[in-house]
């Protein structure tokens, strides 16, 4: 499916307080060790000389738009004025025609009407306005009904008051009943391990406690919150703020650029969301390379072109020794270094206006972490495609020479900006999309016209084609045809395609999704059954509507039991399946249909099923059985699959055993095989997964557990069918279903497709290495995905097969052929064109530090089941040390070995590959679950996300309300280390995936009673809800979870860790710049660094 033209953005801006940067000449005495080179503005010759036309540093009038006066013409298919809809998918139309509905939707009229009084909370939530009939809804982008009122794009449910907030938030009365029976808050005694942290004795509590496994928890007491439930009250904020609304700023921001206006408040946004609660898009801006364009005053180029670095805070080009590296016992002293003037992150505070190509050459994109508004004008928007290094080596010899990497992170459904223009979609009708005869490639900006346009040569094979006489016309002066700039796919980087009958082997997949919940005595006693139950019943209104949207259900135990939902019948049907070694379907039809026609008997039927099974005494999981036999039913359609379990896989097909306390024995010992007990232990889970994946069946599985299940057997299945899993350890009844609830309304409403097949293309010159990711190879060419979404991200590899010509281009180009939710093929087209070079010092000028480090993180993910984790760590910073000796070899002028110089755009490679090496993936100690999740969530992990997870962000909560930098939501990120935490401070740290609250042990009580309600640490309880009280300081740090929830695109689990017992111990092992038993400070390992580096010289 489509990209919404108004998708929900990742992440929010951040205006933090701009980071100090003084003169060059202002570097510390004591400081002499490092030196760091900048670089000069994009695409600098090598001489040093001017940058090209329109490549130059940003101008304020770029940074800061303004609205058009009057009458001004916006640039062309830029976001509309308030007076119009905004278009959908912006399909080129002819005069007088409608544009389709928006997400794939099938072509119809789409009236220009906008609906009135019609506010959604964010995320989907119901509207705060009045509600319009049922017979008006269409959500998801669906077709538009017969009103006057265009469907929002990707909207979410129009419910009554009676239900639940968006996002799992906690409603405002807390009378109201909860959604299921969950246990009582007395859970909150039982506790269990850390999240990686080592094995604890009876004794000892555990950090993160959950509520026992095997007794059986009451129904709360009426005074406490539900985790979800009762709307909230109209003047609350959007609670748990999610992957918001788009296209509304909050108030008090800049215009949005290029002519666009935020939709007037009568006006739908074009996603879900209330207008003027909106959070304007952008990360929180960890820039950890220069700015495009961007180049600091008074800098001298060195020789080769490379600049001297100031390091944001000022360094000299020729700093002074203080010390000698042979010196002994000097060498590892930190006091020679000064850790205040080490490289660290520095958050960007402004919007980016960032143009893909300028002066006909490819721009260098801005940091992936940036708050940047992209203008395709050939080359696609970084989001959805960037590569390593942002100019191509020539040779393979060069590429080694420098030790850095060459690959693409592809993310083909990555969120865009809410002021980018949408991606265009063409129809060329029957004859279909132009394409080289020769590779095959697609028509793209980057072919060149030649004989008056009547033939056209690929600049991926360099074949000249005959042009299609219905595509024929005239070439202008300058070489380009003169409807060049009309045409989409001549003048965008990124452009969608309808695909024509040659792409059709058989009629389009209808949605299909198929829920399998684990009804066994564990998940019944844990709540977790109640939580699945209540989680799908809740997002059953964010499915598209129509008769292509299809459901089934079965549960399972022991034994696999079918439903049958038919609308004729008075109640679901129980059809049970004993046989779990040569499974079965009860039943050919009736199992999976459309959702308008069983949608009251599957709400009263999942209403029911904790109520079935609640004296169930059946420990044993028939989990791979389940799987099959839903798949069998399914088989025909394909679909996704979406499986709730909660305890480890016992009986039946793929039964699996405890392998945690085998594991935790041979890593205590540095077994050198402990590596293989995260290697899958069962072959059925792989043969399952190819045969799925063949009969385009995606399965996700939520893993709601209090004990060990095998994630490294049962992961094999959803990364080779594109899908992912979910991790809930150890769950809370109390704490968790909120979450539950977000992630798996997020799983279905996020933009996606079905049974796509990718494929990347290069220039000749190069060929694909490898891929990587959660997808099926059956051939050497291209990719299965039965499933792919918003949140996927590939990563392609590349290699030399022959010599590149200096001052061409290299072009790479990907194509995602795939089904929308509303059954139309379609192609996604997605192009990049970089300059080639034979100059070893571009490649370092140029370098993308994220998309790099993203590649080293998975390439470490993917060595952890079959290396041992000391030679992973070895490989990590082997990688580090390599690309800065090559750097210092080749490129750098200063001749003294006393100094550690680093290039600019990768002097935060130490501080990221030390943080890799102390991460949940790479440590030593932990659970072997911990590390398989982390390794199945890296290996789909965006460039954006990828950072966070390894280099998490710590901000102070009880300081809140005395914060100057009031324009900002989330304040200005501490340095990871502990010299940060007071020991009267509460601290947040996330990494995308958690949020760890840190309560220190001499904390004001005044402040506990604002924040948790509670007047001591030993009151706040360890399954963390967190509530907004009625004070300033409760209400910023409930805005800031909702924030950073919201830039995520998750839920973002909290989790209380205590100053003095082991989850206190494990927040300070996350403070990645603190020594740690086994590992290095920040200042220790670039002294390491450095003197591998000046080993390796010699």
């Amino acid at each position: 499916m489509a990209s919404p033209s108004r998708p929900p953005p990742p992440f929010a801006p951040q205006n933090p307080t701009p980071a100090p940067n003084p003169a060059a000449s202002s570097l510390p005495a004591s400081f002499s060790n490092l030196q760091i080179s900048r670089a000069p503005p994009p695409f600098a010759p090598p001489g040093g000389g001017a940058a090209p036309p329109g490549n130059g540093p940003v101008s304020s009038s770029i940074r800061a738009p303004q609205v058009p006066p009057p009458g001004t013409r916006p640039f062309p298919g830029s976001p509309p004025p308030p007076s119009q809809s905004p278009p959908p998918f912006a399909r080129p139309t002819a005069p007088g025609q409608q544009p389709p509905p928006p997400f794939g939707g099938p072509p119809g009229a789409i009236p220009s009407q906008p609906m009135q009084q019609q506010q959604r909370p964010a995320f989907g939530g119901p509207p705060s306005g009045p509600t319009p009939p049922q017979s008006q809804r269409a959500p998801f982008g669906g077709p538009p009904s017969a009103m006057s009122q265009p469907p929002p794009p990707f909207g979410g449910p129009q419910s009554s008051a009676s239900q639940p907030p968006p996002f799992g938030g906690p409603p405002v009365a807390a009378s109201q009943p909860p959604p299921f029976g969950r246990p009582s808050s007395a859970a909150a005694a039982a506790q269990s391990a850390p999240l990686g942290g080592a094995p604890f004795s009876a004794a000892q509590p555990p950090p993160f406690g959950g509520p026992p496994g095997a007794v059986p928890q009451p129904a709360p007491a009426g005074g406490l919150r539900p985790p979800f439930g009762g709307p909230p009250a109209s003047s609350q904020q959007v609670p748990f703020g999610g992957p918001p609304q788009f296209g509304v700023p909050r108030p008090g921001t800049k215009p949005l650029p290029f002519g666009a206006q935020a939709a007037p408040a009568s006006q739908p946004p074009a996603f879900m969301g209330v207008p003027g609660n909106a959070l304007p898009f952008g990360p929180p801006g960890w820039q950890g390379q220069a700015r495009p364009g961007v180049m600091s005053a008074g800098m001298q180029p060195m020789p080769g072109g490379m600049l001297p670095n100031a390091l944001g805070q000022g360094m000299p080009s020729t700093p002074t020794m203080t010390y000698s590296p042979h010196a002994g016992a000097q060498v590892s002293t930190p006091s020679k270094i000064d850790p205040n003037q080490i490289p660290r992150p520095i958050p960007e505070t402004s919007v980016i206006i960032f143009e893909t190509r300028q002066g006909g050459q490819a721009a260098v994109p801005p940091a992936a972490s940036s708050e940047f508004i992209v203008k395709d004008t050939g080359n696609c928007n970084p989001r959805l495609m960037r590569c390593t290094l942002n100019q191509i080596p020539c040779t393979g010899d060069i590429l080694t020479t420098s030790a850095m990497p060459l690959a693409l992170m592809v993310q083909p459904f990555a969120l865009p900006h809410p002021s980018e223009e949408p991606i265009q979609l063409v129809d060329f009708g029957e004859m279909g999309p132009i394409r080289c005869s020769r590779c095959k490639a697609y028509i793209n900006p980057f072919m060149r016209f030649i004989d008056q346009g009547k033939h056209f040569i690929c600049n991926l094979c360099g074949f000249s084609n005959d042009t299609p006489r219905e595509y024929l016309c005239n070439l202008g002066p300058d070489g380009r045809r003169r409807d060049a700039d009309d045409r989409p796919e001549l003048c965008r980087g990124t452009v969608e395609f309808i695909a024509s009958k040659e792409f059709l082997v058989r009629d389009p997949m209808p949605a299909v999704y198929f829920f399998l919940i684990d009804v066994s005595m564990n998940a019944i006693q844990t709540g977790a059954t109640a939580a699945a139950c209540s989680a799908i019943s809740q997002a059953l209104s964010d499915f598209p509507e129509g008769p292509r949207t299809m459901v089934g259900i079965a549960t399972f135990d022991s034994t696999i039991h079918f439903y049958s939902l038919k609308r004729d019948q008075q109640q679901p049907l129980m059809l049970i399946v004993p046989d779990i070694q040569d499974v079965y379907t009860p039943l050919q039809t009736d199992l999976i249909l459309p959702i308008s026609e069983c949608r009251e008997n599957l709400e009263q039927l999942l209403e029911s099923i904790p109520n079935m099974f609640e004296n169930n005494r059946v420990a044993d999981s028939a989990f791979g059985a389940a799987m099959k036999a839903s798949f069998l039913a399914m088989k025909s359609i394909g679909g996704k699959l979406l499986v709730f379990q909660s305890v480890l896989p016992s009986i039946g097909i793929a039964s699996l055993s405890a392998r945690e306390a085998e594991g935790r024995s041979n890593i205590s010992t540095g077994d050198k095989e402990a590596h293989k007990l995260l290697q899958p232990v069962d072959k059925n889970l792989k043969t399952m997964a190819l045969e799925f994946a063949e009969y385009q069946v995606c399965v996700d599985v939520f893993l709601t557990t209090q004990s060990y299940v095998d994630i490294s057997s049962i992961s094999v299945v959803p990364s080779t069918t594109g899908g992912r899993v979910y991790y809930y350890y150890p769950f809370s009844a109390l704490s968790d279903p909120a979450k539950l609830f977000n992630d798996l309304r997020w799983n279905i409403s996020r933009p996606q497709g079905f049974e796509a097949v990718m494929r990347v293309r290069c220039s000749q010159g190069l060929q694909v290495q490898d891929y990587s990711g959660n997808f099926c190879r059956r051939v050497p060419t291209d990719i299965d995905l039965p499933a792919i979404d918003s949140d996927k991200t590939i990563m392609v590899t590349f290699k030399h097969d022959d010599k590149l010509q200096e001052n061409s281009e290299c072009a790479f180009q990907c194509a995602l052929l795939y089904t929308t939710v509303y059954g139309q093929r379609r192609i996604r087209v997605i192009n990049l064109s970089l300059p080639c070079t034979n100059v070893l010092s571009n490649l370092f000028r140029y370098a993308d530090l994220e998309t790099q480090f993203t590649y080293v993180v998975k390439q470490a993910a993917n060595a952890i089941p079959s290396t041992p984790l000391s030679q992973v760590r070895d490989q990590v910073t082997s990688t580090c040390i390599n690309i800065l000796q090559s750097y210092r070899k080749h490129c750098a002028s200063v001749s003294s070995s006393g100094q550690l110089i680093l290039p600019e755009a990768l002097k935060l490679l130490p501080l990221y590959s030390l943080a890799l090496i102390k991460s949940i993936g790479l440590r030593t100690e932990g659970r072997l679950d911990d590390r398989s999740y982390w390794v199945s969530v890296v290996s789909s992990i965006s460039v954006l996300l990828a950072i966070p997870l390894v280099f998490p962000r710590m901000i102070a909560l009880h300081d809140l309300t005395s914060r100057s930098d009031d324009d900002s939501l989330i304040p200005k990120p501490l340095t990871l280390n502990s010299e940060n935490t007071l020991d009267f401070g509460i601290y947040l740290l996330e990494n995308g995936e958690d949020g760890f609250v840190y309560v220190r042990n001499a904390v004001n009580p005044a402040t506990l009673e604002q924040i948790f309600g509670v007047s001591s640490l030993a009151g706040v309880p360890n399954q963390l809800v967190l509530e907004q009280y009625d004070n300033e300081l409760s209400r910023k740090v409930n805005e800031v979870v909702n924030e950073i929830r919201r830039q995520r695109c998750s839920y973002l689990r909290l989790r209380l860790c205590k100053h003095g017992d082991p989850s206190g111990d494990f927040f300070r092992s996350l403070l990645v710049e603190d020594k740690a038993p086994g590992g290095l400070s920040y200042v220790e390992f670039l002294v390491h660094v450095h003197r591998q580096i000046q080993s390796k010289m010699t």
